[in-house]
């Protein structure tokens, strides 16, 4: 019987990943499909998956669509391919064609048509992230200029004397306007479970007690981390380190600091829907974390892998699709920067070769942000989408990049690269994808 948990997250993990990596997929190969199509390249197969094929059907432009057994990629076989990576020429098909069915081959087809159904699934990759990023931001909208409560979030205190609607004009005698100056006053916060608010209600300004601005509460977990292995998840409240109460996040995060590494015990007070609260303890040890420092660098610090949030969840306003657009291009923008960075940084020996993840800890990534909800899965795909496009844009040949430096190359030399210095270029991408894949899976088991 103890097998049954572990197995049903086994299976939870492989579904989430599967998933997750089939929707990137997808995406990413009806960019090489629709652009082909588009510049007159024929496609004879479009594959989800490798293997047997499990079901299929032929469209009315000569494609058979399918998805195959093995659920871990996909591909499209354009006309007078050799394999399924548009590696090389199948030539005794080749030769059985006329002038004018050669144009409708990846090997036939003009340059520019070439490429630009290669660069298609990395651009797809990307207009996937920003379409869910940006669909995410006009759902969720954004915070009012100014710090108005919706709701209090589930603390052991209560509201106490705060209500939905309430506008915040002062905290602990500290004057708010905005976001900016509510941030500043985080840190201005005494010790205890409860401060000082001075807000407008129904037209009237009035002086209530509250809980904490910034209390000791997960407002997410980060997987793989101390927290997230401890079992800890979103909404719990942290009400004492090693016996010691605690109530603002910062006490947290002084205590993590302090202990250079050691155990902690965190007793943990969590709200159970329609229950009593739950109330227990756990174990964990910080771990050593490379993190962005916001100046394009990394710095490494003892993080447990959570988040905290304000005592309150704000009131919010629409977002156009002109604002949620420019925001997820900047936030996709953001992701391809922040992976820049830290490969620089991972040569430079300036951070652990352990943040190269592998398909394990991608899959038990996928598998967390799913049991997060829905929208926390969702944005997982948006991030995991830009990295996908991004790494197929590295001059490696098998990967989208290494065939874009051959149509570079024929356009500067006026010819393609002789096929056997092809086969060569081909065989060495091949085994460096190996090798970092590899090196992933190598650093999912043993960091």
């Amino acid at each position: 019987m103890d097998l049954l948990p572990q197995f049903g997250n086994l299976l939870y993990t492989v579904v989430a990943f599967v998933v997750a990596l089939s929707i990137i997929v997808a995406v990413h190969e009806f960019g090489h499909y629709i652009v082909g199509r588009w510049s007159g390249i024929k496609a004879e197969v479009f594959s989800l998956g490798f293997g047997p094929k499990l079901l299929s059907r032929v469209d009315k432009h000569g494609t058979r669509w399918q998805i195959a057994a093995i659920p871990l990629g996909g591909y499209v076989k354009f006309l007078g391919d050799a394999n399924a990576a548009s590696a090389g020429a199948d030539e005794e098909e080749m030769a059985q064609l006329s002038d004018a069915e050669r144009r409708h081959t990846m090997h036939g087809a003009p340059l520019w048509a070439r490429a630009a159904t290669v660069v298609a699934g990395p651009v797809f990759n990307f207009i996937l992230s920003i379409a869910i990023i940006s669909g995410l931001t006009m759902w969720s909208g954004q915070a009012t200029d100014t710090p108005d409560i919706d709701t209090i979030v589930a603390l052991p205190q209560g509201a106490v004397g705060l209500q939905h609607g309430d506008k915040i004009v002062a905290v602990n005698g500290i004057k708010i306007s905005d976001y900016a100056a509510l941030n500043s006053a985080i840190d201005q916060m005494p010790a205890g479970p409860t401060v000082p608010y001075t807000v407008e209600r129904a037209g009237k300004t009035l002086d209530v007690t509250g809980p904490q601005l910034f209390p000791a509460r997960f407002a997410g977990i980060a997987p793989n981390s101390a927290a997230y292995d401890a079992g800890l998840q979103g909404g719990d409240v942290i009400t004492a380190i090693d016996g010691t109460p605690i109530w603002r996040f910062a006490d947290l995060q002084d205590a993590v600091k302090a202990g250079d590494g050691a155990p902690m015990v965190l007793s943990i007070w969590r709200s159970e829907n329609g229950g009593a609260p739950k109330v227990f303890d756990v174990t964990l040890v910080p771990r050593r974390t490379d993190i962005p420092n916001g100046k394009g660098g990394f710095e490494t610090r003892l993080l447990i892998g959570a988040t905290g949030s304000y005592m309150f969840t704000p009131m919010t306003v629409a977002v156009g699709p002109v604002d949620a657009l420019t925001g997820a291009v900047k936030s996709t923008y953001g992701i391809v920067a922040q992976s820049v960075s830290g490969i620089k940084a991972m040569i430079a020996q300036q951070i652990s070769s352990c943040n190269l993840s592998g398909a394990l800890r991608i899959a038990e990534t996928s598998a967390a942000a799913a049991k997060s909800g829905p929208l926390e899965f969702i944005w997982f795909i948006a991030v995991l989408s830009t990295a996908v496009g991004f790494l197929n844009l590295f001059p490696i040949p098998v990967l989208d990049g290494g065939h874009l430096m051959f149509h570079a190359y024929e356009a500067l030399a006026g010819k393609p690269p002789s096929e056997w210095l092809m086969n060569v270029f081909m065989s060495v991408g091949l085994a460096l994808v190996a090798t970092l894949m590899l090196f992933g899976l190598w650093n999912d088991i043993t960091c």
